[in-house]
């Protein structure tokens, strides 16, 4: 058979060979033309741009989230190491990260999981702890300051693909899930500030995993005790203990899993149908995978955080005697006598959480007795140091009688070894506790009354069951005003700015052998009479110095409150966040400085915050159509708006509402967690507007918000890459007054 005969079957032949049947047809100039294969071949282009499209549409979810990330990877890395100097709150966290190296103990008001993570990048740089971080001081050359930023930059990055998924699992649209990572990805004030040595890109990158671990999660739910239902409990567990463990802050997140597991719970114990027995499975999986999980994180990082500062730091203070007498290099119980005497000078230290050294100085109260003020201090001075001496009924101290040891319900005196001064408490109401007593130093050694009077009562000890005598360190004891009968407290009250800020010391009427701000121990002893002891040989237990440190960086951070006598030209006011009012300089201002001004960009402040505004119109619509009886949402719809809206809505009201009471100071950066839940708010707003598009037109409405967002980060770039020079050469983008981007 011929090559060229005709088929009537569909069987498959060579293309060209089909071609040349193609009968041709003579054009209007006479040429010879195959229209029909022009049309194959037009159909063959188009089925090959089909399967190509078809191709990228399918794997949609794999390449998208890598072109992101290495965008993302760019825009927080890019001249990461251009300015060599200690920027902002590096001053902070990169000292921290040194007391790791070095492993001396510090203090600070935040967990240290964030902080051991900046101490890892340094150990990663081959940094030894030895640079200070002085503000705006410059990094030696020995100190790979930019491999430490990079470190803390990957956090920054990863949000970026991290926010994809997160959109995908809220069911946004196409469009929507790219909108919201262009916002996150392109966002000025994300990519400014995880570029430098701070805590912040971590604590933004655990919020966004709990935020995704959580929406998997939900979306899990007909699959309940599932593998892999299991593992998102789980991985939600996990980090919401390191998002807490990172920054308190953390906790609003938490609060947002809590709210959605009483609800979901309280739908289930509605389910009739739902067995007794598998409603409790429920529960104790969510006990197990929301609550001990998450606090199993959150102690686990204080247990390496005490593991590895083995050393005596800058911090001691700030824990129990036991606990630093246990620390190496400590002077704390070191040749310490092991029994009080008569005579002996010593400090104490108060036993509650938080608690620090009975301090008195030459100020006096502003009001009340006006006589020299009484307070608990954790720094170490000589302020500090008093004297145990007998009472005014007894034989006056002589230095050359034989030892008398201080015993359980003896009355004694306690004089200030600097002032001279009485331990002293009167019917005056104290200066903040005004249900308590004031406590005073008073006299001297020969002034004085029956009001300069303590009973000792012996609480406990551990190192022995003999309470007959107080030891140092082991001896928890109160002290009980013999005239009044009130007992001496060092509650976790700041005192104004007029008592420096220290902890108000009263005589509390209240008669609470458990209250531990009643129970104090002697830290240091000197007596000259007496051997030196070994106190330092008992153990502190784990969990009494997790609680002990969690209060006082609760005490401290309750004490960061605006100062009136100083200005601060970096804090700002919560309502200035959301409608991006103010920014920040994050550094000197000088033309040899490279300068980072942190401001987000202006559309997606503006537009999330107006989405904000948008879901609750659209809400309360909704709301009031339905209780008409219109029935236009489906559940799907119902479903939609509940968990992908109000929810993040609740999110970011969490983050942001506790800023508005908030007394202590405030900065922009306070903001970025709430605003990653404004940023999925819009996306959602956005993704509901435009449903009843038809695609061509959803694209193009998205594609010009794609624009205006890269496009504004793009001219507001300088500011997170660095401006090099005279801050003059940036005076277009000084919007406003506030941006202080130029003077």
């Amino acid at each position: 058979m011929a090559t060229d005969t005709g088929y009537t079957t569909g069987a498959s032949h060579d293309a060209q060979t089909i071609r040349r049947r193609n009968i041709a047809e003579q054009g209007a100039n006479g040429q010879i033309e195959h229209k029909t294969e022009e049309v194959e071949d037009k159909k063959l282009k188009k089925k090959d741009r089909s399967s190509v499209l078809a191709f990228l549409d399918e794997y949609e979810f794999i390449l998208a989230p890598i072109i992101f990330t290495f965008l993302s990877f760019f825009t927080r890395m890019y001249k990461i190491g251009l300015s060599p100097i200690v920027t902002w709150d590096e001053a902070h966290f990169g000292k921290f990260g040194s007391h790791y190296l070095k492993r001396e103990f510090y203090f600070d008001v935040h967990p240290p999981l964030g902080k051991m993570l900046v101490g890892l990048s340094g150990y990663i740089a081959g940094y030894n702890g030895s640079f200070e971080f002085k503000s705006g001081e410059t990094y030696p050359e020995d100190l790979n300051y930019t491999a430490m930023r990079v470190f803390n930059a990957g956090f920054g990055a990863l949000c970026v693909p991290v926010a994809y998924y997160t959109a995908r699992e809220l069911n946004f649209r196409r469009p929507a899930v790219w909108l919201v990572t262009l916002m996150v990805l392109f966002e000025n004030s994300y990519a400014t500030i995880s570029r430098f040595i701070l805590l912040d890109a971590m604590l933004l990158f655990f919020t966004f995993t709990t935020v995704l671990c959580w929406a998997r999660f939900h979306n899990l739910q007909k699959e309940s005790f599932s593998a892999e239902w299991w593992l998102w409990v789980l991985l939600t567990g996990i980090s919401i203990g390191c998002v807490t463990s990172v920054k308190w802050v953390g906790l609003f997140c938490t609060a947002l899993v809590g709210f959605y597991t009483i609800e979901d719970l309280w739908n289930k114990f509605g389910d009739y149908k739902m067995p007794k027995i598998e409603y409790a499975s429920h529960i104790i999986a969510r006990v197990i995978g929301l609550i001990v999980v998450p606090l199993a994180v959150y102690m686990f990082s204080f247990w390496v955080h005490f593991l590895v500062l083995e050393n005596s730091g800058p911090g001691d203070a700030q824990m129990s005697s036991l606990f630093q007498a246990n620390l190496k290099g400590t002077e704390v119980g070191k040749d310490s006598p092991l029994e009080i005497a008569y005579g002996s000078r010593a400090t104490l230290k108060n036993m509650g959480y938080g608690g620090g050294l009975l301090h008195s100085h030459v100020q006096t109260y502003p009001e009340g007795s006006q006589q020299q003020q009484v307070t608990c201090y954790h720094h170490k001075d000589a302020n500090n140091d008093w004297f145990f001496y007998p009472n005014r009924n007894q034989p006056e101290f002589n230095p050359e009688a034989p030892l008398r040891y201080v015993a359980d319900k003896d009355v004694i005196r306690l004089i200030h070894s600097q002032t001279g001064r009485n331990l002293h408490s009167h019917e005056v109401s104290a200066p903040v506790t005004k249900a308590d007593r004031e406590v005073s130093s008073y006299g001297n050694t020969t002034i004085g009354d029956e009001k300069d009077h303590w009973t000792v009562e012996v609480v406990s000890d551990a190192a022995s069951r003999d309470r007959s005598k107080v030891r140092t360190l082991t001896t928890a004891f109160r002290l009980r005003h013999t005239a009044l009968g009130c007992y001496l407290r060092a509650g976790n009250v700041n005192l104004p700015q007029w008592g420096f800020k220290q902890i108000e010391v009263t005589c509390t009427k209240v008669n609470s052998p458990r209250d531990v701000y009643t129970h104090w121990n002697v830290e240091s002893h000197w007596n000259e009479k007496l051997p030196p002891g070994d106190p330092g040989s008992y153990k502190s237990p784990f969990v009494r110095d997790f609680l002990h440190l969690n209060v006082a960086m609760m005490t401290s951070n309750n004490a960061l409150v605006p100062d009136p006598d100083k200005q601060d030209d970096l804090a700002s006011q919560f309502w200035q966040w959301p409608i991006l009012n103010v920014g920040l300089r994050m550094c000197g201002w000088d033309d040899h400085i490279v300068k980072y001004f942190l401001l987000g960009n202006p559309a997606v402040y503006w537009g999330s915050t107006a989405s904000l505004g948008y879901f609750a119109l659209l809400f309360t619509w909704y709301l009031i159509r339905w209780q008409r009886g219109y029935d236009e949402l489906n559940q799907n719809d119902i479903d939609q708006i509940h968990y992908a809206g109000i929810y993040p809505v609740l999110g970011w009201f969490l983050h942001y509402a506790p800023f508005v009471a908030m007394a202590r100071v405030t900065y922009v950066h306070h903001y970025y967690p709430a605003l990653y839940f404004a940023i999925l708010t819009c996306g959602f707003v956005l993704d509901h507007i435009t449903r009843p598009l038809n695609s061509a037109l959803q694209w193009a409405v998205f594609t010009v918000l794609y624009g205006v967002v890269v496009g504004l980060f793009v001219l507001f770039r300088a500011i997170s890459f660095g401006m090099v020079g005279s801050s003059s050469q940036w005076s277009y983008l000084k919007w406003f007054d506030n941006w202080r981007i130029t003077d």
